[in-house]
């Protein structure tokens, strides 16, 4: 800055003998040839003076804009190839995720197919004890309800065949005799019979 300062000041100081030489005024297209000198003089002098100082600051920062440019272009270059691996990693890593997720699903579907499928047959097993039981019940029952109507039947045909026979027979072989009568007689016969 203070080297332009200095050639503006050897430049005003050049150009006022030019100006104070003739006072007659003269054409504007009038060549100068002094004015001429002093002013290529001056120029090139400035020049050298800018090529040796400024210049080369000059040119040392806009080579270090320059670098400073392409660095940043290869960083965002990095960057973003950095950027691009690391979306494709990430899409490769949603891919085995949704693979997972609907493999866990398919299997918790099975799981969820064999318990239904294992709690049916429980309940079918569990049915089928019920019903045997009850068969088992009924049977049961059937038995005793069939012992107690023979012992009835024998009370009602003794107490009947007293009445008839008073005084024949004993109360024990009466008793015999029914039951022998009664355990001949079997429950498809009776049935039959209705």
């Amino acid at each position: 800055m203070r080297t332009l300062l200095r050639s503006f000041a050897l430049v005003a100081l050049t150009a006022t003998p030019a100006f104070a030489q003739d006072p007659e005024v003269k054409g504007l297209l009038d060549p100068n040839y002094g004015l001429m000198a002093w002013t290529l003089i001056v120029f090139i002098l400035l020049f050298a003076i800018l090529g040796w100082k400024a210049y080369p600051q000059i040119l040392a920062a806009v080579e270090a804009r320059e670098k400073a440019l392409e660095d940043t272009i290869q960083s965002a270059k990095r960057d973003r190839d950095e950027a691009a691996k690391l979306l494709a990693e990430h899409r490769a890593a949603l891919d085995a995720s949704r693979g997972e997720s609907q493999k866990i699903i398919v299997d918790a579907r099975n799981a969820a197919e064999r318990v239904r499928a294992e709690l049916i047959e429980q309940a079918h097993a569990e049915q089928a004890s019920m019903l045997a039981r009850a068969r088992q019940e009924i049977e049961s029952e059937k038995a005793k309800a069939i012992a107690a109507l023979r012992k009835e039947a024998v009370d009602l045909a003794i107490a009947g065949a007293t009445k008839v026979i008073e005084k024949n027979l004993d109360q024990a072989s009466n008793r015999q005799l029914v039951e022998s009568f009664l355990a001949s007689v079997t429950p498809a016969a009776v049935t039959a019979s209705r």
